[in-house]
């Protein structure tokens, strides 16, 4: 979520030295130096791991849900509200908030349809939807949607709901396709089935797995980005660390996500780790825990906290020194630790509001 947060607060203050697009229309934005190059490829952990938990935390709490005696049907109707839910917030509240049109297919509109293809998809036994998560995350760069037109604009803006992002059809355009997204999904919604036959001593059990699986995903990071053909949908032109590491993200090509998912089992053996040790809910460890129980919260809170504007005001063309946005960034995490706070008390006090999809 902080990760997150800095690639935005950068991305409104730090322009043109920070910027995205990697891999869009098949472009490759240059960096001006290897400092902002850095400074937002951090930030490429945050889409795959959010996408890859929303599945985890969808498996486990449709399982909870079963377990306390609600039908499929109140299930299927609930993941069906959450994502129309999500689609008006993208809509009318994170699209304002970079300044784009209300039909900008972004992340979070990403979210609404996969929920919504989930209240169905999620039926499928688990090792056949395992095993169409792992085609699609393998095999989407072959996908071709040429028997869609280029020429309408509806084809225009199917071509890049499914698979193909673009900016060039205003204002039908957008960056998360559901293709290769509801794959990555469909692989957390298979970790989650999994986690729900482990007791917590069990998962405590699962850093060495997690490591592992890291290891091995970095690995084959190396050998796409070595080969440099298959899984890249940007080739490595050189052998400089930016050559390396600059791969594509709109759409995710395999190596991009074989770094980002990668690092995530990463991530999660030293939560688990973390989790044993004194003072664990308290301090910079505590803080991050508040974002991650309202994330939905945090997220539409923090655009607008960082883009410093009203609504229907424009965004401002000002660029700031790194330092000053460093500044900017913590003293906002400290704004939002205490926003977020009060949310969740204020959720917890009415747990059957509209605020549950919040």
């Amino acid at each position: 979520m902080a990760l997150m947060a800095w690639d935005h607060v950068s991305g409104f203050w730090n322009r043109p030295y920070h910027h995205g697009g990697e891999g869009l229309m098949g472009g490759m934005p240059a960096f001006v130096n290897f400092t902002w190059f850095i400074e937002r490829f951090i930030s490429h952990y945050c889409a795959p791991t959010f996408i890859f938990l929303a599945g985890a935390a969808l498996a486990l709490s449709t399982t909870r849900r079963l377990s306390n005696g609600e039908s499929q049907k109140t299930i299927t109707l609930r993941m069906i509200k959450r994502g129309l839910a999500l689609l008006v917030l993208s809509a009318f509240v994170v699209a304002p908030a970079f300044g784009g049109h209300p039909l900008r297919f972004g992340v979070i509109a990403c979210f609404g349809v996969c929920f919504i293809i989930f209240s169905i998809y999620r039926r499928l036994p688990p090792i056949v939807l395992l095993t169409f998560s792992l085609i699609i995350v393998l095999n989407h760069q072959f996908l071709n949607l040429n028997w869609i037109p280029k020429d309408t604009w509806w084809g225009m803006y199917l071509r890049v709901i499914i698979h193909e992002p673009s900016n060039e059809w205003y204002p039908f355009t957008g960056i998360y396709p559901i293709v290769p997204w509801i794959g990555v999904m469909g692989l957390g919604w298979s970790f989650g089935t999994f986690l729900t036959g482990y007791d917590f001593s069990k998962i405590k059990q699962l850093k060495e797995p997690l490591l592992v699986t890291g290891s091995v995903s970095l690995f084959m990071w190396f050998l796409v980005r070595w080969i440099n053909g298959y899984g890249n949908l940007l080739s490595r032109v050189g052998n400089t660390a930016i050559d390396w590491l600059y791969v594509s993200k709109y759409p995710p090509s395999l190596a991009f996500l074989l770094w980002t998912l990668g690092g995530m089992c990463f991530f999660m053996a030293l939560g688990l780790y973390l989790e044993d040790q004194p003072g664990f809910q308290k301090g910079i460890t505590g803080i991050i825990l508040t974002f991650g129980r309202v994330p939905l919260f945090f997220y539409l809170t923090h655009l607008w906290l960082y883009g410093m504007r009203l609504p229907g005001t424009p965004r401002r063309n000002v660029s700031l020194p790194l330092s000053t946005t460093v500044v900017l960034w913590l003293v906002g995490l400290l704004i939002l630790w205490q926003l977020c706070i009060r949310y969740e008390q204020l959720k917890k006090s009415h747990p059957d509001s509209l605020l549950q999809y919040i």
